[in-house]
């Protein structure tokens, strides 16, 4: 079964991990995992099957709680899963970014999940560790296994 990942890398960060995320997913066997990055220059993408989307988090100065949340250079993303279609099959959020920004380590993946009403489903740091991309598959997993158990 292929899952699409909905991503944007400004740095590089978040498609090197999801190059690891989806070579480690052909090694398992269970499902693929088809990256789709997104861009300014990306068209707008109706996506008619259940996916996931990786979100980094940028955002403008301050401290990401009172001052500074934001959200800048991942719009272009927010914007595919503002499309009502994609609203409907998105099933989770995946959250990246540096610890060293404290409370705005995945600010900015929370604030989708809540947004787009999903589960924030895991996290990890700048490119991600192979325990890190081993976590996160199984994370997707589960999130799979929760939404068909609900549809049956």
């Amino acid at each position: 079964m292929p899952i699409h990942l909905l991503y944007s890398s400004i740095s590089g960060n978040t498609r090197a991990f999801v190059k690891k995320l989806t070579e480690y997913a052909e090694t398992q066997g269970h499902f693929t995992l088809i990256p789709i990055e997104i861009s300014d220059a990306t068209a707008d993408i109706i996506e008619t099957s259940p996916f996931f989307a990786l979100v980094p988090t940028y955002l403008d100065g301050g401290n990401g709680i009172d001052n500074g949340v934001f959200e800048i250079l991942t719009d272009p993303l927010r914007e595919q899963l503002e499309i009502p279609e994609n609203q409907q099959n998105l099933l989770g959020i995946i959250g990246s970014g540096n610890k060293n920004f404290n409370a705005q380590y995945i600010l900015t993946a929370r604030r989708y999940a809540v947004q787009f009403k999903v589960p924030l489903i895991a996290n990890y740091e700048l490119r991600g560790t192979s325990n890190d991309v081993q976590r996160v598959y199984e994370a997707i997993q589960q999130r799979l296994t929760e939404v068909q158990s609900s549809h049956n």
